[in-house]
C-alpha cells in the first residue's frame, strides 16, 4: 500500500503526466490495468484559459477513478495558489506542481523546469500553493515533479527537495535527466538516490522504467518509495500489470494475446470517441493506433492509410482489420522495447502535435 495524505493507493506504480497523452480515457485505462495512480495533463495557471476547451476537458474527472490528482504549470505563486484552489473545486483531491517539464514554450515563460534556476521563486510558489490548499481540516496534499537539475553542471535536485520538503510538498517525483538533456541518454538514478536518502517524504523515481526487471532494477538502485512510467506506457498499457506482478512474484506474466490487445484498445478508442467527440476524438486517436500498432507487421503502412480516415467508425473498422490481420500471423504480440523519455507536458513530437489539434 502506498498514501499521499489520506490516499491510500493500490500500489507504488504511477502513470506520468504527458500533454495530450494522459487524459481521463487514458489514465483509466491505465488504472484499470494495474496502475495505482495517475496524473492528469497539465493545467495552466492562466486563469484566462481555464474556460477554454483544451483546459475545460483536461479539468474533466467525471467518474475517474479516485484520487484525482491535477497537475499545475506556471511561474507567478500567486496565480500558481489561485489554479490550486480552482482545481480542488473542480474535483482535485491532489495538487502536482510542475517543475520537471523541459519544453520550450513552457520554459520560455519561466515556468517547468525553467524554475530549478531560480530556488527562491521554487519556495515561494510551492509555499504559495500549499498555504492555498495544503493546510486545516480539509488539506489537499501537494507533491511536486522535478528532473535533477538545469544541467550536469547544476544539478540542485537535493537543494530542491528540502526547500519543497520544509515548504510542506506530501511527495516529489524526480526525473533522472536534468533539463538540458530533454529526452536524450539514458536516466541517471544516483541523483534520485541521493534525494531519497536525504528526504523524509516520499520520492518517485522516473524516466526510461520500460519493462518489469527495469522498475526493480530503479526501486533498488534509488531505493524510491514508488516509480512512475510515462512514454513506455503508450500502447502499452498492460504493462503496469506485468510491473506489478513481476515485483510481486519475481516472474513474467506472458505477452498479451493478440485478441486481447485488440479488445483493451477497442474500450480505449470507444471511451476516447466519447470524451472528444467525432471531429477532435478522429484525430487525437491517431497517436494512441500508432502506438498501438507501433513494431507489428506491415504497421507503416496501415498508419499512413489510417491517417486518411476522417470518422471514428472507418477509423475503428480499419484498426480491427488490421488486428484480425495479426491474429492470423500469431496468436501473441512481442513488442520491442522502447525509451521511456517522457515528462509531464510532452510525450514526444508525435503527441504534442497531436496535442495542438486538440487545442
Amino acid at each position: 500500500m502506498f498514501t499521499i495524505g489520506r490516499h491510500t493507493l493500490r500500489n507504488n506504480l504511477f502513470v506520468a503526466p504527458m500533454a495530450g497523452v494522459t487524459d481521463r480515457p487514458f489514465r483509466q485505462l491505465c488504472k484499470r490495468l494495474g496502475a495505482g495512480y495517475a496524473v492528469s495533463e497539465m493545467v495552466a495557471s492562466n486563469a484566462q484559459l481555464w474556460k477554454s476547451e483544451k483546459t475545460m476537458r483536461r479539468a474533466n474527472h467525471a467518474g475517474e477513478v479516485e484520487p484525482i490528482s491535477v497537475q499545475i504549470a506556471g511561474a507567478d505563486p500567486e496565480m500558481m495558489a489561485e489554479a490550486a484552489r480552482y482545481n480542488v473545486a473542480n474535483g482535485a483531491q491532489i495538487i502536482d506542481i510542475n517543475m520537471g517539464c523541459p519544453a520550450k514554450k513552457v520554459c520560455n515563460v519561466a515556468a517547468g523546469s525553467a524554475l530549478l534556476q531560480n530556488e527562491p521563486l521554487v519556495a515561494r510558489i510551492v509555499k504559495a500553493v500549499v498555504d492555498a490548499v495544503g493546510v486545516g481540516p480539509d488539506a489537499v496534499p501537494v507533491t511536486l515533479k522535478i528532473r535533477t537539475g538545469w544541467d550536469r553542471d547544476h544539478r540542485n535536485a537535493l537543494t530542491v527537495a528540502r526547500i519543497a520538503e520544509d515548504c510542506g510538498i506530501s511527495m516529489l517525483t524526480v526525473h533522472g535527466r536534468t533539463r538540458a538533456d530533454l529526452y536524450h541518454g539514458e536516466a541517471e538514478y544516483d541523483t534520485i538516490a541521493a534525494v531519497k536518502a536525504a528526504a523524509r517524504i516520499p520520492v518517485v523515481a522516473n524516466g526510461d522504467i520500460t519493462k518489469p526487471q527495469k522498475a526493480r532494477h530503479v526501486l533498488d538502485v534509488t531505493g524510491a518509495d514508488a516509480i512512475m512510467i510515462g512514454r513506455a506506457a503508450q500502447g502499452r498499457p498492460w504493462l503496469f500489470r506485468e510491473i506489478e506482478h513481476f515485483l510481486a512474484t519475481g516472474e513474467l506474466l506472458p505477452a498479451p494475446r493478440v485478441d486481447e490487445i485488440q479488445s483493451i484498445m477497442n474500450e480505449h478508442l470507444e471511451d476516447h470517441y466519447a470524451f472528444y467527440g467525432e471531429f477532435t476524438g478522429v484525430r487525437t486517436a491517431r497517436k494512441h493506433i500508432g502506438w498501438y500498432t507501433r513494431g507489428l507487421c506491415g504497421a507503416n503502412t496501415f498508419r499512413h492509410r489510417m491517417n486518411t480516415l476522417d470518422t471514428t467508425r472507418e477509423q475503428l473498422v480499419a484498426v480491427n482489420q488490421f488486428f484480425d490481420e495479426q491474429k492470423a500471423r500469431s496468436e501473441r504480440l512481442v513488442y520491442e522495447d522502447e525509451g521511456d523519455a517522457s515528462d509531464e507536458s510532452d510525450a514526444g513530437k508525435g503527441a504534442a502535435s497531436s496535442d495542438r489539434l486538440a487545442a
